[in-house]
C-alpha cells in the first residue's frame, strides 16, 4: 500500500482535544510517577507499534532510571473499527524474563489488545509487568487488565494525531484530534 501525499489524502475533519503543551505536561508527570514507583530499578519499556512510538520516545526521556526499549507490533483495527481479533505483526527482540516491564500503549479502547499482550508477555516471566496508556476510553472497556498509568481519559470518539492514525495517516499531527466527519 503506497502512502498518498498529504494534498491527495481525503481531508478528515477533526477538532483538537489535547494540544502539545497539555501532552508534554502530562507526560512529564507520568515520567515522574513511574520513576518514583520503580525507585531507580532498571526498567524495560515495551512500546506497542505503531501508534505508541511517539509517546514512548517522549515518555522515556522523562524517566530518571535505567531504561531499555523494545517494541512489539500488533494489528486489530481496520479504518475506525476494531476487528475484534489481535495478531502479533512484530515480536520483541529482547528477552524479558526476570525484568521489570512497562507495556506502553497508545490507546486502550475495548482493552482486548492489552489483555492479549498482558497474557502473552506474562508467559515470558517478567519480574513485574505494568501497563501505561497514553489514552484510555473507560466507556468502551471490556478488558480484565488494569491500566497502571493513564495519560488522558476520553470518551468513545475516534482520535488521530500524536502517533494515532486513520489507515496509517495523520500520525504526524503534534496534537490529538477527535475525528468529527
Amino acid at each position: 500500500m503506497s502512502v498518498k501525499p498529504l494534498k491527495e489524502r481525503k481531508k478528515i475533519i477533526h477538532k483538537p482535544l489535547f494540544d502539545q503543551m497539555q501532552i508534554a505536561t502530562r507526560i512529564q508527570a507520568l515520567g515522574k510517577q513511574i520513576s518514583e514507583d520503580y525507585k531507580g530499578e532498571p526498567l524495560m519499556v515495551v512500546g506497542v507499534l505503531k501508534g505508541a512510538f511517539i509517546f514512548v520516545a517522549d515518555l522515556v526521556r522523562q524517566l530518571s532510571l535505567p531504561v531499555t526499549v523494545d517494541f512489539i507490533g500488533v494489528a486489530s483495527y481496520e479504518g475506525t473499527q476494531s476487528t475484534g481479533a489481535v495478531r502479533i505483526t512484530n515480536d520483541l527482540s529482547t528477552e524479558i524474563r526476570g525484568r521489570h516491564v512497562l507495556l506502553v500503549e497508545d490507546i486502550v479502547d475495548t482493552g482486548r489488545t492489552v489483555d492479549y499482550l498482558r497474557d502473552t508477555l506474562r508467559l515470558r516471566q517478567p519480574k513485574s509487568l505494568k501497563i501505561c496508556a497514553f489514552l484510555s476510553k473507560p466507556e468502551a472497556h471490556v478488558m480484565e487488565s488494569h491500566i497502571d498509568y493513564v495519560g488522558f481519559e476520553i470518551s468513545k470518539e475516534f482520535v488521530i494525531g500524536y502517533g494515532l492514525d486513520l489507515d496509517q495517516h495523520y500520525r504526524e499531527l503534534p496534537y490529538v484530534g477527535q475525528v468529527t466527519g
